[in-house]
């Protein structure tokens, strides 16, 4: 890899953590030139990134403003999670039938480390964990690890991905507790009995459940008040690299 694309890859992974974690606001303007000194970079390199992520549909361009975080809304949220639903059924229910031993054991694995990982921030517990998030992929996507379509597992990917800005949100906005851990040891009990058809229904109601706590909030997923805690664009650009 040269290193002018090494510079870009770099700039893309970082703005893409960042704007699945709502570190940059949803909404809000991506300044190329504050990105580019924070994350000492060139301007080109942030340019192509931010076009990469706006393919992503992470990124939206506006054409008085430039590039913006996308923003969000309850509409997409209805719409993302029914679409979601549906995909992770397809990909989880063709997992279970070609689920080996390996399949089985990296699941049992993947749980264990998620119900070992604290879900919120240790300095703040309104937001999200960033190991947290990461044990959290790692888990569904070793849910849906036996899959055999390369099609379905990439449109999981992408509405995935979309997903996780709303999750992160979640966590501020939720006003109700809810056993997380029960929710997917009951998803990996179903899933290993090979009961397709309960481990669907529980996946559905697991994902549905975070969706509500946000429609529930009515804060009308307002981001300066869901992401009170956030750091706002100076400070993100301020960010040590």
């Amino acid at each position: 890899m040269s290193r002018t694309s090494s510079l870009t890859h770099r700039a893309y992974t970082r703005l893409r953590e960042d704007l699945l974690a709502c570190r940059l606001k949803p909404g809000s303007k991506l300044n190329i030139k504050e990105l580019s000194e924070a994350m000492e970079v060139s301007l080109g390199a942030v340019r192509e990134a931010l076009a990469r992520l706006t393919s992503e549909g992470l990124v939206s361009i506006d054409g008085r403003r430039g590039f913006q975080a996308a923003p969000i809304s309850m509409e997409d949220l209805r719409d993302l999670t029914a679409t979601r639903v549906e995909i992770e059924k397809m990909c989880l229910r063709r997992s279970i039938e070609n689920g080996d031993i390996a399949w089985e054991s990296a699941l049992v694995g993947a749980l264990h480390r998620l119900s070992r990982t604290e879900q919120h921030a240790p300095n703040d517990p309104s937001r999200l964990n960033d190991d947290y998030a990461a044990a959290h992929s790692v888990f569904h996507n070793a849910l849906v690890g036996a899959c055999d379509s390369q099609w379905l597992l990439r449109l999981r990917s992408l509405l995935y991905a979309q997903s996780e800005r709303y999750r992160y949100l979640s966590t501020a906005l939720a006003r109700h507790e809810r056993d997380i851990v029960d929710e997917h040891e009951q998803m990996v009990g179903a899933a290993l009995a090979r009961d397709a058809d309960a481990a669907t229904e529980l996946l559905a109601a697991h994902l549905q459940r975070t969706a509500s706590m946000l429609l529930e909030s009515q804060s009308e997923l307002d981001p300066a008040a869901a992401l009170a805690h956030a750091p706002n664009e100076q400070e993100t650009a301020s960010m040590a690299p």
